[in-house]
């Protein structure tokens, strides 16, 4: 299948073109503002699918807005008659088309060309009122509110918030995506006249606001948003995406001693925290018991025993563990215990604990096993 897209180097032309050579669809046109005129024939002329992506929407001039999305809606659908090619078209629209401003009048303008080219040739059209789309490779400070807050707050710049309680609709690129090519499957969401992507998140400008900020924090704090929320976890991809590209990392605090160090990682308030023990050789650490509290053990490198003991029995059990062998340790409560390096290496555990460290309750009892 060959198939024509418009606006290919804009934001969601990227990421189509990207997501279908995944989907090995791979005969694909590529036009955008720099390319010749005269391809846009030969494209036309040899489609089986049109992505109509290309607009304008924020031009230095408004005379452009209908330049960008009426006339050149219009000089692609004359190529599609001159070459009687009608295979189906799809046009990005926005929901601003129902608006009196330039750019919805434009858009709205794009969106009756397309009909009337189906009712004149019988072409399938598909027309899509986009809320606005967010997601990486999106320009900051162009058109997309979310791009530009994702991209100032990372970059330590500041942003202007006119009215935090203004209600937003907006659809993730991935989502977008997917339902584009669900539509050149011929299996689109169509909702009477126009097509739909079917999951659109709706929040306040303010509640944006302070999930970014928040993942800003997060570096400090140790702390990962909540991925059971699928906006959180679309707007924390999309603001990873801004990061300076000399800020992808950040430290540690480690605590050193004698015996080796202590290094937290990850902390999250529902699912506890994910630390790094490293042990010289011949070191004993632990010996001690919880309640409540539980862990999980795993040697990634080096050699070494975790001893149980039940704090009303003398029974001493034992796990050797190695980095050769990718094995979980569960640390049961009411259990004493402690993890020995038996090797002439350091040892290095990866540690998971339910529950966050709170000095306050601790739960955790010196016992030795």
């Amino acid at each position: 299948m060959k198939i024509l897209i418009t606006g290919a180097k804009g934001f969601i032309g990227k990421n189509l073109i990207a997501e279908l050579k995944n989907r090995k669809y791979n005969d694909i046109f590529e036009y955008d503002k720099e390319t010749d005129l005269v391809l846009l024939g030969k494209y036309c002329k040899e489609a089986d699918f049109v992505f109509h992506l290309a607009g304008e929407n924020r031009p230095k001039d408004n005379s452009e807005f209908m330049k960008g999305n009426f006339e050149f809606t219009s000089t692609l659908l004359e190529n599609l008659k001159k070459y009687k090619n009608t295979c189906p078209v799809m046009i990005s629209s926005s929901i601003q088309a129902e608006l009196d401003n330039l750019y919805g009048k434009s858009k709205k303008a794009g969106e009756n060309l397309l009909f009337d080219y189906s009712k004149e040739t019988g072409a399938k059209v598909l027309v899509y009122r986009f809320p606005n789309v967010f997601g990486k490779w999106c320009r900051p400070n162009y058109n997309s509110v979310v791009a530009t807050f994702c991209h100032n707050i990372s970059h330590d710049l500041p942003i202007q918030v006119n009215d935090s309680d203004v209600v937003m609709k907006l659809v993730y690129i991935d989502d977008v995506i997917n339902e584009l090519i669900k539509a050149l499957e011929g299996k689109e969401n169509k909702v009477n006249e126009f097509c739909e992507v079917e999951i659109v998140h709706t929040i306040t400008l303010g509640e944006v606001v302070d999930l970014i900020y928040s993942f800003k924090r997060s570096r400090d704090s140790l702390s990962v948003p909540n991925m059971g929320n699928s906006f959180t976890k679309k707007l924390y991809s999309t603001y990873l995406s801004y990061l300076p590209e000399d800020k992808f990392s950040y430290e540690l605090k480690t605590n050193v001693d004698q015996r080796g160090s202590f290094t937290e990682f990850i902390k999250i308030p529902e699912r506890g925290q994910v630390s790094v023990n490293i042990s010289k050789p011949g070191i004993i650490k632990g010996n001690h018991w919880h309640h409540t509290k539980n862990e999980k053990f795993l040697v990634v490198s080096g050699k070494g025993v975790i001893r149980f003991r039940k704090l009303d029995s003398t029974k001493v059990l034992e796990y050797f563990v190695s980095g050769d062998k990718m094995e979980v340790v569960d640390i049961p409560t009411g259990y004493t215990h402690n993890i020995e390096n038996l090797g002439d290496t350091d040892m290095v555990t990866i540690m998971w604990a339910n529950e966050t460290f709170d000095p306050e309750r601790p739960d955790t009892y010196y016992w030795e096993v």
